[in-house]
Order: structure tokens, then C-alpha cells, then sequence
């Protein structure tokens, strides 16, 4: 059975051939997302971001939400439409618009984009967050867009990224907004080198010897938990496999792997979680040893256990989908460079704007609420 190992340049055949036709297709759809992401951003966030967000920041989601959404609704359609890898679905079947914290091993760079074909068919996808490294924020253009979609940037060093998490976190707790906040625990992707340095720290300190996930770093996950809580009404267990071998982002982009990619999805209500770190922790644990022996056996079996039929993507919603995205995208893109010289100087505030934003990490906060923090600061000096 072939199974996900992890990506060598001459370890094995790609699933598909790179053909002159996909690298044509490929490169066709990275320019086009490209410039649709690009051209939502700068049109749509200083409404969405900027003046939604002075008077509202739950309806400012909303429409960020919507929006962003229907780019983001681009990926699931070219991982199954275009590309045709079958996505298999196992395990609980979860309700829809529901607040609830996933977690999920980390087998390759993309791990994170397949989520977003459980949240598609869910209604959650414009409201999913994650959890990631800094060094991404960098990204051009992505960057301004995991800081518009309120996306959790960390250095990796406790110290520095507790205050952090807990302040970006102390603004997701509005029971009225949907939330879907991805972590994976590893910290990293997952390789063979840095399993055998998971395993041998294991051994020293007494903890499972896990062969197919690492050992999980437990204290941003119990940071989430304290957070959230009386917020959320699950935590979801997402253990993800690939069949041939871990895709990268550009097999993504071009379609040459993966054939396969399995979800599996245990639903664990959050009363059933210890409420205490140490417990919580210990439970963290637990449930990483759950999923190597799912790995286990999907190596075996080359499938997870309880698959689940959810319902495929419509082919006709995903073709109208990209018509309207793309037909945004040509609309602004003529007002940009054919019509009137204010929507030049539009992008311009606008590109301003992200740029400084995602590199100062500043979001903005209702008008009232600046009237209100303004008030009590002034009353406080005069008491």
C-alpha cells in the first residue's frame, strides 16, 4: 500500500506526470489566484476591515467572512475538481457553523489548505483561523490576507507568543461570531529526523513513543482552552493522511499529487475535556497516541476506519463561484488601470494600509469603543 512519506525530490513518482499541459494549467492558476487574491484585498478590505469594523467588529466579520470566503472557496475546487484528488472523510460527522478549536497532526506544508474542504461543506470556511509561524506573514500578498482573516502569528518561543496568544484570543470570544481556530500541536511538519528527535526527548522524560505524529507541545493548546472558554462547543481531532506521497504546495498547484487525501474527524464535546493545564495536557497526549495508531492502521489498510459519505463538492456552485470571483477581479482590475485616476490612488491607500497593518499587527476597534476607552481613561486620571 502506498502510503504519505515525506517529500524527496527523487524518493518516488509523482501520483501524475508533470506534463506541458499541467505545468501550463498550474501556472495559469497561480497567476489568477494571484491576482484575485491581490484585487479582493485591496477593494474589499478597507470596507470590510476598515470602515465595517468602526462600527462593528462582529458584522465586520461577517462580511470578511463572505468575501474572503469566496476566494478561498477557489482551493477545494481545484484540489477536487481540477486537479482530482479524491478527499475521504471518516469518523464523526460534525454539525455546521459550529465554534469549536481543531486539532491536527502535521504531515506536510499544506496540511492546513485541506481544511479548508471540511469547512466548505460546513459553512465555516471564511471563519476558519490559524494558528501559525510568523515567518509567513511575510508572504506577499498572502500575508496581508492571514492578517485580515485574523490568522494567530507565533515566533515559536513561549515567552514571547503567550502574551500574544492570549490577547488575539481575548477577541475571539464573542459567542456570537463563528470560529474555527486550527492548531497543530506538533509545532512543526512532520519528518523522519525530527520523529527519532521526538522519540529519543520521550524516552527521557517518560512520555508515549509515538512512530507516525510527534510528541505534542501541550501549552499553547491548554492557552486556547483557558481562553475560549464558555465559547466554544467542541474541540475536533483532525488526523490527516495522503496516499502516493506528501504533497507540496506547487504538486498542489500543479496537480501531480496527491491521488488521495483522508480526514479523519473525532468530535469531542468541550465538557469532556479536563479544564485543568495538567489535565488538559495529559489529555493532549492521549489523543496524539489515538492518532499514531490511526496513521497505523491507515498504513495498513490504506484507509481510516468509519468512513463517512459527505456529500460532494457541486461542480456548478464551484463554476459560480469562480465566474463571480474572477469576474470581480476583471472589474477591478479595468477601474484600476482604465478608469478614473481615484481608484489608482484607491490600491494605493489601500496596498498603504495592509502593509502597515500586517507588519505593525494592528487591528482596528469600534468607534465607540475608542469613545469608551477614552472616557474611563480620562475618569480614572481624575479620580
Amino acid at each position: 500500500m502506498d502510503v504519505c512519506k515525506p517529500p524527496k525530490p527523487d524518493a518516488k513518482l509523482k501520483h501524475r506526470p508533470l506534463t506541458p499541459i499541467r505545468i501550463l494549467r498550474g501556472l495559469t492558476c497561480l497567476v489568477v489566484f494571484l491576482s484575485t487574491a491581490f484585487m479582493f484585498l485591496v477593494y474589499f478590505a478597507p470596507v470590510a476591515v476598515v470602515l465595517l469594523r468602526f462600527v462593528s467588529i462582529h458584522y465586520s466579520r461577517k462580511a470578511t467572512a463572505f468575501l474572503f470566503g469566496l476566494w478561498l472557496a477557489l482551493w477545494p475546487f481545484l484540489f477536487e475538481k481540477i486537479n482530482g484528488t479524491k478527499v475521504v472523510f471518516s469518523g464523526d460527522n460534525v454539525p455546521i457553523r459550529e465554534r469549536a478549536l481543531l486539532i491536527s497532526n502535521h504531515r506536510t506544508e499544506v496540511d492546513w489548505m485541506y481544511l479548508w474542504n471540511l469547512a466548505l461543506r460546513k459553512g465555516s470556511l471564511g471563519y476558519i483561523k490559524y494558528i501559525l509561524k510568523s515567518s509567513l506573514m511575510k508572504l506577499p500578498i498572502f500575508g496581508w490576507a492571514f492578517h485580515i482573516l485574523e490568522f494567530i502569528s507565533v515566533e515559536r518561543k513561549w515567552e514571547i507568543d503567550e502574551p500574544i496568544l492570549r490577547q488575539m484570543l481575548s477577541t475571539l470570544k464573542n459567542p456570537q461570531d463563528p470560529l474555527w481556530l486550527a492548531v497543530f500541536p506538533e509545532g512543526t511538519d512532520y519528518t523522519e529526523e525530527k520523529c527519532k528527535s521526538s522519540q529519543q526527548y520521550a524516552t527521557e522524560v517518560g512520555l508515549p513513543v509515538l512512530s507516525n505524529v510527534l510528541l505534542p507541545k501541550t501549552r499553547g493548546f491548554c492557552v486556547c482552552l483557558e481562553a475560549l472558554q464558555g465559547s466554544l462547543d467542541a474541540v475536533y481531532d483532525i488526523t490527516i493522511a495522503y496516499k502516493n506521497q506528501c504533497p507540496t504546495f506547487l504538486d498542489n498547484v500543479f496537480g501531480v499529487d496527491p491521488s488521495e487525501v483522508h480526514l479523519h474527524v473525532r468530535r469531542i464535546p468541550l465538557e469532556d475535556i479536563p479544564s485543568s493545564d495538567s489535565k488538559a495536557a495529559s489529555w493532549l497526549i492521549d489523543t496524539f497516541q489515538v492518532k499514531d495508531k490511526l496513521l497505523s492502521t491507515f498504513k495498513a489498510q490504506g484507509h481510516f476506519p468509519y468512513e463517512e459519505s459527505e456529500k460532494e463538492l457541486s461542480t456548478l456552485k464551484c463554476l459560480v463561484n469562480s465566474m463571480v470571483v474572477t469576474s470581480l477581479t476583471a472589474l477591478f482590475i479595468y477601474l484600476t488601470f482604465f478608469s478614473l485616476v481615484w481608484f489608482k490612488v484607491y490600491v494605493g491607500l489601500s496596498c498603504a494600509y495592509l502593509a502597515a497593518a500586517t507588519s505593525c499587527k494592528f487591528q482596528l476597534i469600534p468607534f465607540l469603543d475608542y469613545v469608551n476607552a477614552l472616557y474611563y481613561s480620562k475618569k480614572r486620571r481624575s479620580d
